[in-house]
């Protein structure tokens, strides 16, 4: 498996798409820092400072292909690349199945880099024998919740959160929307380069 790859976005942007490493410390920091309040407060559900702790930078960091991976999309264009990451954990009571977060930065949005992460997500997940992929959001988060419907995610409601899942295997059970005809590209693309063990 191909582990760093040079892509180009949909408005022509060359970008890295790489998984997170340890000398990605600072600016992961700093990323973070660069989020408005409201996109920390979307992503973590709770008013939080702009620092971001030593134990969840940890948690980025420290990795392993069967239970946990980190990615980022760098522009290296900019004075600062980073534009957005994505990471998913396995559950370890239900081994099939893997939380996904991700966060792009707030000027980065509505760009695909949400799409071009879900898709490596999908399939480093994939590889890793995961069968499902699920993400939770806030009710009033309506951008994130439109947009993993239409990724082809299936919601429901448990009282507090919205609980999306994707199911991975077929790639071709995708709905005929903008965004999954985004996330089918993506993942016609990189399939060969993150399933292919040669």
């Amino acid at each position: 498996m191909k582990d760093r790859f040079e892509l180009v976005l949909r408005d022509g942007t060359p970008v890295i798409v790489r998984p997170l490493l340890e000398e990605d410390r600072p600016a992961v920091a700093e990323a973070y820092r660069r989020l408005s309040p409201e996109a920390r407060y979307q992503r973590f559900w709770t008013p939080i400072g702009d620092l971001l702790g030593t134990a969840m930078l940890d948690r980025l960091i420290e990795q392993n292909p069967q239970s946990h991976v980190t990615w980022v999309v760098l522009d290296p264009a900019r004075e600062f690349p980073g534009v957005g990451g994505a990471s998913w954990w396995r559950n370890p009571a239900t081994p099939a199945e893997a939380e996904i977060s991700a966060m792009v930065l707030d000027a980065d949005q509505r760009r695909g880099i949400g799409t071009l992460l879900l898709a490596v997500m999908w399939l480093t997940a994939l590889r890793a024998g995961v069968k499902h992929l699920v993400a939770y959001t806030l009710q009033d988060n309506r951008p994130a919740a439109q947009w993993m419907q239409d990724c082809g995610a299936t919601g429901t409601w448990d009282g507090y959160k919205l609980i999306f899942r994707w199911q991975l295997d077929p790639l071709d059970s995708l709905p005929a929307t903008p965004a999954a005809t985004d996330l089918a590209g993506w993942l016609a693309t990189l399939a060969p380069l993150i399933l292919d063990d040669t």
